[in-house]
């Protein structure tokens, strides 16, 4: 979504109240119900501030496309038994400078437990990479940090979990990035995410795994697909 420049282009005050309250909306369905549609609703929420009529009919598409789709939810089905250990599989993926202002990569991942996906994110990333395997890196370093919390957060439960966390990523660069001990000039920058995957890594919490993209569940968190 391109952000306005010019403020005869921006919507009147009442029509702007209203993209605001269906972009609102549709958050919270991406909080709890929709993650199929959390890309297209983090681009609507760039331009809050100044949105136009083009980004009034992409709202009103996508408004569309939920009430046609309205019998879609997630199916809470879990796939082991009770008493054995909790599987969690991470599928994890970036597109690369896909902002067409600020050129940064936006970061998706999709964490499933048992079978049953409890976390989802569609996030800009906070810097510009300078490839696309660095943006899948850093995509995958933010997912590392929620499977940590996860395991917390069940640990807290007295909950056994399946170690390690298959974490699933398209890109062989950033899994070579994950196994590789080494530093260049191309990832000095982003060498302290380098070492907090590292490290889970080598103490057995995490396992990274090519996954090819068409497989990737999470590709829906970087694309309008």
């Amino acid at each position: 979504m391109i952000r306005n420049q010019d403020p005869d282009l921006a919507l009147d005050r009442e029509l702007h109240k209203e993209y605001r309250s269906g972009v609102g909306m549709l958050l919270y369905l991406v909080k709890y119900s929709r993650p199929d549609i959390a890309n297209c609703v983090r681009e609507l929420s760039t331009v809050l501030d100044g949105a136009t009529d083009l980004a009034w009919k992409e709202l009103i598409r996508v408004i569309k496309y939920v009430l046609d789709t309205k019998d879609l939810g997630l199916r809470i089905c879990p796939t082991e038994g009770r008493d054995l250990p909790w599987i969690l599989i991470l599928f994890c993926d970036s597109d690369y400078a896909g902002d067409p202002n600020t050129r940064r990569s936006v970061s998706g991942y999709i964490l499933f437990v048992k079978g049953v996906p409890v976390a989802w994110r569609s996030k800009a990333q906070r810097s510009v990479t300078l490839s696309s395997s660095e943006a899948e890196w850093i995509s995958l370093s933010e997912a590392v940090k929620e499977i940590i919390f996860i395991l917390q957060l069940l640990e807290a439960m007295k909950t056994k979990v399946k170690l390690p966390v298959i974490v699933r990523v398209d890109n062989v660069g950033a899994i070579f990035m994950g196994l590789s001990v080494t530093t260049s000039s191309r990832t000095r920058h982003i060498d302290c995410r380098t070492k907090y995957v590292r490290e889970y890594q080598e103490d057995g919490v995490v396992k990274i795994i090519f996954v090819k993209s068409e497989s990737n569940i999470s590709d829906v968190m970087t694309k309008n697909v």
